[in-house]
C-alpha cells in the first residue's frame, strides 16, 4: 500500500483525485492522510467525495473511512470495467474535476465507458466546461484518444444541476514531443452568461478582443442562455489559440461582484502570455496532461511558461506510482518539462 500525505505540495483536491486514479491504473491500494490539509475547511468536500466514489465504481474499489469531510481514507482497487455510469455531485461541485478522476482510468477498461455527470459546469477553482471540451479534450484527441463530450445543460454555484455526458474508448496515449507551437491558425473563444443581462457577455467579448489584438482578430462567440439551457445565474469566458502543432487556452469563470471586464482580462492576459512565451502547452494543460504522458510508455516533453506548483505536486504523485521521472529546466522564456522512463522498475499494472 502507498501512503499519500495530503499536506504535500499544493495540499489540495488533485492529490485525492489523482491518487485514486493512479491506484486504479496500477492496482496498488492507497491510503490518504491529511486530506486537503491546506484548504479551509480541510477534508473531502462534496465534489472530491463524488470524484473518489466515481473512481471506485470504475474499478469496484473497496474503501474505508470514505465520508464527507473525512481527512483520512483507504482505497483498494479491483478490476477496471467499462459501462454506463451516472455521477451526481449533489451540489455545484465541479463536473470537470470529477471527470479528471475517471478519464485516465477509463482508458484501461476492457470496453467503452460513458459518464453522465450532474453538478456545476462552470465554477470557481475548477476548469470551465468550455476549456474542458474545446481545449483539453482536443489535446487528448491529439494523443490518439477517443473522447467525446456533450453538454446538456449548464449549472452554477450554489445550485449546480448542470449535466454533461462523456464517452471514452479504451486506448493508450501516444507519445508527445512538442518543441515549438508553430504558426497561429485561429484565435477564438466563447463567452457566455446565463439568466443575466446581455451587456455582461458583450463586455467580456469586447475586452478580450482588445487584449488579444496584438495577435490578430479574435473571433469570440457570445452565448446568452436562459432557463432552458442553464440552472441559476453564471457565466464564463474561454479563449483559445489554435497553432500548427498545439492548442493553447485561457479561461475564467464569472463571479458575483467582479466586473465583466476583469473576468475577460484574466482569461485574455493568460492566453496572451502563453503566446508571447512561445510555449507548447498552457499552464493548466501542462498540469492536467502529465498523467496521460506518464502512461504512454515512451519519453515525452513539452514547454510551458512555468513549472507550476500544481504541476510539481502532480509530478511528485505520479512518480510514487509509475516508473517515470518528471523534470523541468529552462527553455527560452519558459520551462521544458520532460517525462522520462525509469528502466530499472516496472509498474504492476498500467494501460
Amino acid at each position: 500500500m502507498i501512503t499519500i500525505d495530503g499536506n504535500h505540495g499544493e495540499g489540495g483536491g488533485q492529490l485525492v483525485r489523482m491518487s485514486c486514479a493512479l491506484s486504479a491504473l496500477t492496482g496498488r491500494p492507497v491510503r490518504l492522510i491529511n486530506v486537503r490539509a491546506r484548504r479551509a475547511p480541510p477534508g473531502l468536500a462534496p465534489q472530491h467525495l463524488a470524484a473518489v466514489q466515481a473512481g471506485a465504481q470504475l474499478c469496484n474499489a473497496e474503501t474505508e473511512g470514505l465520508a464527507l469531510r473525512t481527512r483520512e481514507f483507504t482505497f483498494r482497487p479491483g478490476p477496471i470495467r467499462g459501462g454506463d455510469y451516472r455521477f451526481d455531485v449533489g451540489t455545484a461541485g465541479s463536473i470537470t474535476l470529477v471527470l479528471q478522476a475517471v478519464l485516465p482510468v477509463a482508458l484501461a477498461a476492457p470496453a467503452a465507458s460513458t459518464f453522465h455527470v450532474i453538478g456545476g459546469t462552470d465554477v470557481k477553482a475548477a476548469p470551465a466546461f468550455d476549456y474542458f471540451r474545446y481545449i483539453f479534450v482536443p489535446l487528448l484527441q491529439r494523443l490518439g484518444l477517443d473522447v467525446r463530450v456533450t453538454l446538456a445543460r449548464r449549472g452554477y454555484y450554489p445550485r449546480g444541476g448542470g449535466e454533461a455526458e462523456v464517452t471514452v474508448q479504451p486506448g493508450t496515449p501516444s507519445p508527445l514531443t512538442l518543441d515549438a507551437p508553430g504558426a497561429l491558425q485561429e484565435l477564438g473563444g466563447i463567452a457566455h452568461v446565463a439568466n443575466l443581462p446581455a451587456h455582461i457577455v458583450e463586455r467580456m467579448q469586447h475586452t478580450a478582443t482588445q487584449v488579444l489584438a496584438e495577435h490578430g482578430n479574435a473571433r469570440i462567440q457570445t452565448q446568452l442562455l436562459g432557463h432552458a439551457e442553464a440552472i441559476g445565474q453564471g457565466g464564463a469566458i474561454v479563449l483559445w489559440a489554435r497553432l500548427a502543432n498545439t492548442l493553447l487556452g485561457g479561461s475564467e469563470v464569472a463571479q458575483r461582484g467582479i466586473p465583466a471586464e476583469r473576468i475577460a482580462e484574466h482569461a485574455a492576459y493568460a492566453l496572451r502570455a502563453e503566446l508571447r512565451a512561445g510555449v507548447t502547452l498552457d499552464l493548466h494543460a501542462a498540469d492536467q496532461l502529465l498523467i496521460y504522458l506518464a502512461l504512454t510508455g515512451k519519453p515525452a516533453h513539452f514547454t510551458a511558461r512555468a513549472y507550476s506548483s500544481h504541476a510539481q505536486t502532480t509530478a511528485w504523485l505520479i512518480e510514487r506510482f509509475l516508473p517515470v521521472r518528471i523534470s523541468a529546466g529552462s527553455a527560452g522564456a519558459g520551462q521544458r518539462i520532460a517525462v522520462d522512463l525509469l528502466k530499472e522498475t516496472s509498474p504492476e499494472r498500467v494501460v
